[in-house]
């Protein structure tokens, strides 16, 4: 069973520090088990000035089974596949513990934005640009950045009512970038975003 009464905890642990780390976590909806966590992009990297979001599940066994935890803001980087926003990193899988907290996987995550590790990497392509060709793979992390997390540089709550109603479009089958810009383009009303999709 997931200790609730920890998770409830550690969210109010994260409020409380936002100001400072940048870092937030709140359930979707009412529902402790699913959450979305907010990461800025480490100063001086070329995710600087980009807030991405996370998609994190709890699963039965939290805090001593590790949370599942994807990008769903897309992001150009070795450990972060640039197809489904899977991660790469160790604390993710065998080296969790039940010490470390929401909190301290969203902060690892930001330090893997800041040092990638490209010879473990989760998306072979962006790990190959990276070690043979540093300029182009920032640029590319930078555009990516621009067009996918400057977006969501909203206040957070925004920027989670955001991500919600792209994902709910995107489930009924219309594209991402298509999402994004006809909810930009109406102002962020969902209805007329669907209304703009269908009539093509």
């Amino acid at each position: 069973m997931i200790d609730f009464a920890r998770v409830h905890k550690e969210l109010q642990e994260c409020s409380k520090d936002v100001e400072n780390s940048g870092i937030k976590v709140i359930p979707k909806r009412d529902n402790l088990a699913c959450l979305i966590g907010t990461i800025p992009g480490p100063i001086g990297t070329p995710y600087e000035g980009g807030t991405f979001q996370i998609d994190i599940t709890l699963p039965d066994g939290y805090p001593f089974e590790p949370p599942k935890m994807h990008f769903a803001t897309k992001v150009w980087h070795p450990n972060v596949s640039s197809q489904s926003g899977a991660i790469c990193l160790d604390i993710l899988k065998d080296q969790w513990s039940p010490a470390l907290t929401l909190k301290t996987a969203l902060v690892s995550l930001q330090a893997l934005l800041s040092a990638p590790q490209p010879d473990d990497p989760q998306d072979a392509v962006v790990a190959q640009q990276y070690l043979k060709d540093y300029q182009t793979f920032a640029g590319t992390a930078r555009h990516w950045t621009e067009t996918f997390a400057k977006a969501l540089s909203l206040g957070v709550e925004e920027s989670c009512l955001v991500l919600l109603q792209v994902q709910k479009l995107v489930e009924m089958g219309f594209l991402e970038v298509q999402v994004r810009s006809t909810l930009e383009a109406v102002g962020g009303d969902e209805n007329l975003a669907l209304e703009k999709l269908l009539s093509g």
